[in-house]
């Protein structure tokens, strides 16, 4: 039912913005939920085509009181692109510029920039932008700054935050900032920046980012080995620091994992091997590096591991990554639901999680697997389990809370790359206590008064059904391999 001030808002709408505005029912809907599938309400779908589009429908929005929710691709997993609280999804798919300035290595684009895109376009001038969500031909810069995403390459490179030199945008009032400057360093005032980065559209809108780029390393070479346990495959990263090597990727699949996977594609990775936990491990460097390099690491792989095998070409390399990917795909088969909850915990802490999820995996007697990027601590653990059965929902609900509260007294934190959205907000106050909880609460006073950035994340408390709603997972058509 359309209030009257919600029309007067929508109104001014679209004397201000005219064809930006979308009322049609079919977008409205599409627009209502996000890849957690859990279907909010708009009542306005709002495409800015220039950025200064994005200031004038704060400030309607502000005068009016209304929820704005920022949306990229859609294809966040915990719900951070649902307007769950009603209002105006604000999508900026359409700023998509890419703009290299190869001299000052730098890239400045939009937040509807697809990352894909604009790694090729740095590849083309020789230049790379490390970071790499599973989603990146998709997924949007301005969604991966929302949840200050990661990827299969953060152990080396690092995440979106260490490629971010500043923001341009709007507040919730609709006045104009930036945050940092296009230069490598900045000492000037308060950061800013980095409360933005991560803060999944709850502080302000993005509408430029000024990215940095290093050199593209000339070459890669892949390894995969099966090893004996999962505490020893979990000894990689600090074993191969230690040694001075410094991989650009160390990937883990737990036994189960490799079991559920094996049994899926109906082939062992290693031919009479049976089910064993894996690692795949990528190097980069000139080539003399990752020669001498690729010595010790095989000299490693020896040692621990049952057996190993390094690419040789491409495709093969292609090969093993596809064992990654399956890890994933394979669980499809054994329910119908999933919950993939990407917690990081400090990296001498990963056995105890593994072992965590172990016991939780006999307790609950549910279907759950463990992989994701072990190099930075930041495991994927998987819930499978059917959601029309009341009683085997209810074991995944309690079992994620208790992987929560045990990722919490590890030292570790609830989300590494996936941010909080919806999903995680039943427990994010977990992870802080009563002085850091109202810290943040009052920088989101400060900088949205009138609490109308995408309410309902992070802060919100929610009912008993509600929360029973927001833990229900992701449907298997628009997983896309978890885009972990």
């Amino acid at each position: 039912m359309t209030t009257k001030a919600n029309g007067d808002s929508l109104a001014k709408l679209r004397e201000i913005l005219g064809a930006c505005l979308v009322l049609d029912e079919e977008q409205l809907s599409s627009a209502s939920f996000d890849g957690l599938k859990i279907e909010g309400r708009s009542d306005a779908v709002i495409k800015p085509v220039v950025p200064e589009q994005v200031g004038e429908v704060l400030r309607v929005a502000s005068e009016f009181s209304t929820p704005v929710t920022t949306r990229g691709a859609g294809s966040s997993l915990t719900g951070g692109a649902t307007p769950i609280r009603g209002g105006w999804v604000l999508d900026l798919s359409g700023l998509d510029t890419i703009d290299l300035d190869s001299e000052n290595m730098l890239v400045r684009c939009g937040p509807g920039a697809i990352v894909a895109d604009l790694q090729k376009k740095a590849s083309d001038m020789g230049l790379f932008y490390p970071p790499d969500p599973s989603s990146k031909k998709f997924c949007t810069i301005g969604g991966n700054i929302a949840c200050n995403a990661g990827g299969l390459r953060c152990v080396k490179y690092g995440v979106t935050r260490d490629y971010v030199l500043s923001l341009s945008g709007y507040l919730a009032s609709g006045d104009f900032v930036t945050w940092g400057r296009a230069t490598r360093k900045f000492a000037t005032g308060y950061n800013l920046r980095d409360l933005w980065i991560g803060s999944e559209g709850t502080l302000g809108v993005v509408t430029e980012a000024t990215l940095r780029l290093i050199p593209h390393p000339p070459e890669q070479r892949t390894f995969i080995a099966a090893c004996p346990s999962e505490k020893m495959a979990l000894t990689a990263p600090v074993s191969l620091m230690n040694m001075g090597l410094q991989p650009s990727v160390i990937e883990f699949l737990d036994q189960w994992t490799v079991d559920c996977l094996q049994k899926y594609t109906g082939k062992e990775i290693f031919p009479g091997l049976g089910a064993n936990p894996v690692l795949l491990i990528e190097l980069d460097g000139d080539g003399a590096s990752l020669e001498a390099d690729s010595v010790i690491l095989e000299n490693w792989l020896e040692d621990v591991s049952l057996q190993s095998s390094v690419a040789k070409t491409k495709s093969e390399a292609e090969e093993f990554w596809e064992v990654r990917r399956q890890g994933s795909s394979s669980m499809k088969k054994l329910a119908d639901t999933k919950l993939n909850e990407d917690v990081v915990v400090p990296l001498d802490k990963q056995v105890e999680l593994v072992e965590f999820v172990s016991s939780l995996r006999e307790q609950s007697k549910l279907k759950i697997g463990v992989f994701g990027h072990c190099g930075d601590g930041n495991l994927h653990v998987n819930f499978m389990y059917n959601e029309s059965d009341t009683e085997e929902t209810n074991r995944a609900v309690c079992a994620l809370r208790e992987l929560m509260k045990k990722v919490v007294d590890l030292g570790g934190a609830i989300s590494g790359e996936h941010g909080v959205g919806l999903a995680k907000t039943p427990f994010v106050r977990m992870q802080f206590n009563e002085a850091e909880w109202n810290a943040m609460q009052s920088i989101k006073k400060a900088l949205d008064p009138k609490g109308i950035l995408n309410p309902g994340k992070i802060f919100d408390v929610f009912k008993p059904w509600e929360q029973k709603k927001i833990l229900a997972p992701l449907s298997w058509e628009r997983s896309e391999e978890d885009k972990s």
